[in-house]
């Protein structure tokens, strides 16, 4: 088989997994070129495009009755997710061009990766776990936690989460309310880098595109349904070891990289 197929089918199952874990997914696409020194397509941002449309997707796939609800429904809770998206938009509007070129970087994933995975276990140690339904300030709150996630290492889901469990959310809701509010970000996200790549589409593999879109899609619409079910009776902790053992693991291969 084609070595660039294999690795979009890793990169794609990767995706689809870490997108929704509480590990992020921004920091292993930009690990796993850089561990295995992969170049060109793997290593684009443009072939995330690809992967970020396949976890929408399960997204919407998962939570399509959700979405539904909303639209006929429960607008006040359709306004507060629209709402609530707003800190992450303008954020990534203002300074999109300086994460794409300063933070890609194994150093700060590293502290990011630490430094959040230390939060998550305060708000499993603060966080009452005895609320289900959102309101407004929360919306904002988590909403403004999700612009942090901007920054490789940190996890749109781990931080969003985070949020919702220090504001006394159970686990499930906090993480329900998370995929929620990730839905119109990776969206916007997906139509703005995707409206690039079909300007120059010559320059790119489709081929390639496809088979990461399909394996993230499957992938992702798994670790969604794993994931909540896994909260309802187990906490965040075994994600944060993981972090802290994927940091050690990087500032290792780091040091060995630039200092051997």
């Amino acid at each position: 088989m084609n070595p660039e197929i294999i690795r979009a089918i890793i990169l794609g199952i990767v995706q689809g997994i870490t997108e929704f874990f509480p590990v992020s997914s921004t920091a292993h696409l930009i690990l796993l070129p850089w561990i295995f020194d992969w170049t060109g397509e793997m290593n684009s941002l443009t072939f995330d495009v690809a992967l970020h449309a396949g976890t929408l997707l399960a997204l919407l796939l998962c939570f399509y009755k959700d979405w539904l609800v909303m639209l006929l429904r429960d607008r006040k809770m359709l306004f507060i997710i629209l709402l609530a998206t707003i800190p992450a938009g303008v954020v990534g509007a203002l300074f999109h061009k300086t994460i794409e070129l300063t933070l890609r970087s194994p150093l700060v994933i590293v502290f990011s990766t630490t430094a959040f995975g230390i939060l998550m276990l305060a708000a499993e140690k603060y966080g009452k776990k005895n609320r289900e339904r959102s309101s407004l300030t929360d919306a904002l709150f988590i909403g403004a936690a999700q612009a942090i996630a901007l920054i490789p290492g940190v996890s749109r889901s781990g931080i969003t989460i985070t949020a919702g469990l220090f504001k006394n959310f159970t686990r499930e809701s906090a993480a329900r309310f998370s995929f929620l509010l990730s839905t119109p970000i990776i969206g916007g996200a997906t139509l703005l880098e995707g409206r690039k790549l079909l300007k120059n589409p010559e320059a790119h593999n489709f081929d390639l595109f496809i088979i990461g879109f399909l394996t993230a899609f499957i992938s992702g619409f798994f670790a969604i349904k794993f994931l909540l079910n896994f909260l309802k009776k187990h906490p965040l902790n075994i994600f944060v070891y993981y972090r802290f053992a994927l940091a050690a693991f990087i500032l290792l291969l780091w040091t060995k990289k630039n200092f051997s």
